[in-house]
């Protein structure tokens, strides 16, 4: 008998575990651009590829972007008016956001149409490139930022944050 468990997501009144959770997509998502591009070279442009580049691109345009106006608007404010020594690595983070947002910027119009596509093997740098910060980002936010912010910020901020988190994906709490 194959018994499944039912897991649920952390939700709004668990800001941090939906952070930390948020980081675990988005390591997947980037897993699947990794592959994408993999059957990019091996298969070319189809049905399959374009839906998977369809997901990516609605993940990261939507979600992904969410979850960086959580982190710079809500998060790190908390975070720095509890822990100011703190400051040197936010300001790392924030930098890396951009440098994520830049790397975007350019797959992005690659996965709107993956016909386009024309260089795998620069696609594919830029894939990896991308997944390369990711990957060493959230590694710093979830052994660093995120166990300071569980330590320094009140349940009440904690409160507020996950309403914020609520108001900028349109949901009523």
């Amino acid at each position: 008998m194959d018994i499944q468990l039912s897991h649920t997501a952390p939700g709004f009144d668990q800001p941090l575990a939906m952070l930390r959770a948020c980081h675990t997509r988005i390591l997947r998502q980037c897993d699947s651009l990794v592959r994408l591009a993999q059957y990019l070279g091996d298969q070319g442009v189809t049905d399959e590829a374009r839906e998977t580049a369809h997901r990516v691109h609605r993940y990261f345009s939507s979600a992904g972007k969410h979850h960086h106006e959580d982190e710079e608007q809500d998060l790190f404010p908390s975070l720095l008016a509890a822990r100011p020594e703190l400051a040197n690595a936010i300001t790392e983070l924030r930098l890396e956001h951009r440098e994520m947002e830049h790397l975007w910027a350019q797959l992005e119009p690659m996965l709107l149409d993956i016909g386009s596509i024309t260089d795998i093997a620069a696609f594919t740098h830029d894939v990896l490139q991308f997944r390369a910060v990711y990957l060493s980002h959230i590694e710093r936010e979830n052994t660093g930022i995120l166990p300071a912010a569980q330590n320094a910020i009140s349940a009440a901020q904690l409160s507020e944050l996950g309403a914020q988190m609520a108001r900028r994906r349109g949901v009523r709490l």
